[in-house]
């Protein structure tokens, strides 16, 4: 029977498991790792970041969709271009072309304006959060024009910084003039407005809803629901899309 002395419990050893001396300090190593726990995954990285805006953009255009954000700048109104001409030349089926918050530089837009007047196929434009400036012409020149829901249009004038000599800086003043007069035209033309009107309300930064934009003649209805995935459906490009 084994016995153990009032407050010893539990029973300590007659001597220490270690031998005497000083402790033995362990060699430096690497700090093990924390385990990761099993309930927590680890976040997944697109690791190719810079390719697949190119990929997307590509299967877009493959079910004929363009798209087009931001300011559109010559170099950007290129692209664009290049884009709605080669689905012109490749087939027959309508184009359907995202405007999502687009403005535009003046001379940008009246080159994509001149491309949408050369197309043989129809182009339906959806606009998508705010159009303004320059860029309600390149809406205006598409062949229908719809509207998301979120949808705003801002009438203003293009702003154009001049510098140089006197005689340059005339020059380009008269060029700007029949710039915004070509812009302010086609804009009256598709809104059955009269240029004046059409003059004023950009200088005066009228602002538009969807609404008071289908009854200004801007857009022509809401953007319609998308059909299910895939080839030959109404708003992807094809044969039901609007335009056809």
């Amino acid at each position: 029977m084994i016995t153990y002395r009032a407050g010893s419990f539990p029973p300590r050893p007659p001597f220490p498991p270690w031998p005497p001396g000083p402790p033995e300090r362990p060699e430096p190593g690497p700090s093990p790792q924390p385990r990761p726990s099993p309930a927590v995954q680890p976040t997944r990285i697109w690791v190719e970041q810079g390719e697949w805006p190119g990929r997307l953009y590509e299967r877009l255009l493959n079910q004929r969709i363009v798209m087009a954000h931001g300011c559109l700048d010559g170099e950007s109104a290129t692209r664009l271009c290049a884009q709605l001409l080669t689905l012109d030349a490749e087939g027959e089926g309508p184009i359907r072309l995202e405007l999502q918050n687009l403005d535009a530089s003046l001379p940008a837009a009246l080159t994509v304006m001149g491309v949408l007047d050369t197309l043989r196929v129809p182009v339906t434009a959806y606009a998508g959060g705010r159009t303004s400036g320059p860029g309600l012409g390149v809406l205006a020149a598409a062949s229908h024009r719809r509207a998301y829901p979120n949808a705003f249009f801002a009438m203003s004038e293009p702003r154009v910084s001049l510098d140089g000599p006197v005689t340059t800086v005339a020059a380009h003043e008269e060029q700007v003039q029949a710039m915004l007069s070509e812009l302010y035209a086609r804009v009256a033309e598709t809104t059955a407005h009269e240029v004046d009107e059409i003059r004023d309300d950009a200088r005066r930064g009228r602002l538009l809803t969807v609404d008071q934009a289908i009854e200004y003649g801007l857009v022509e209805g809401l953007a319609e629901a998308r059909g299910p995935a895939g080839r030959g459906i109404v708003g992807l490009g094809g044969p039901g899309a609007p335009g056809r």
